[in-house]
């Protein structure tokens, strides 16, 4: 299968070598995002696919003490409709701009 590339200006642009997303076949891969304040406050969904078909997630937490509070926040998102994704948690000693969350999704397109 392909990869598609993809890229929007409604998310941060890519700050190295790599993308802000990958399409393969039916799944998009998204990179890394950390809590940058939108202008529009909105999801962007650029490759065609959204939060309701998110399948895996991965969150990076800068103290883990922190978790139930992502928890809220995350569940509010990704677990109201029963149907959350699998997810992996973990606790890193930093992050870009020394934010405390980062979060990467892979979703159905």
């Amino acid at each position: 299968m392909a990869k598609e590339i993809i890229a929007t200006n409604g998310a941060p642009a890519a700050i190295g070598p790599y993308s802000q997303a990958v399409r393969v076949g039916n799944l998009v891969f998204t990179a890394g995002q950390i809590p940058l304040d939108p202008a529009t406050q909105q999801v962007v969904e650029a490759a065609g696919s959204s939060l309701d078909k998110v399948v895996k997630s991965t969150v990076f937490l800068k103290d883990f003490n922190d978790f139930a509070a992502m928890n809220e926040v995350y569940g509010a998102y990704l677990g109201s409709n029963g149907a959350a994704p699998a997810r992996s948690t973990v606790e890193v000693s930093k992050l870009p701009r020394n934010v405390l969350v980062e979060i990467e999704l892979i979703a159905e397109v």
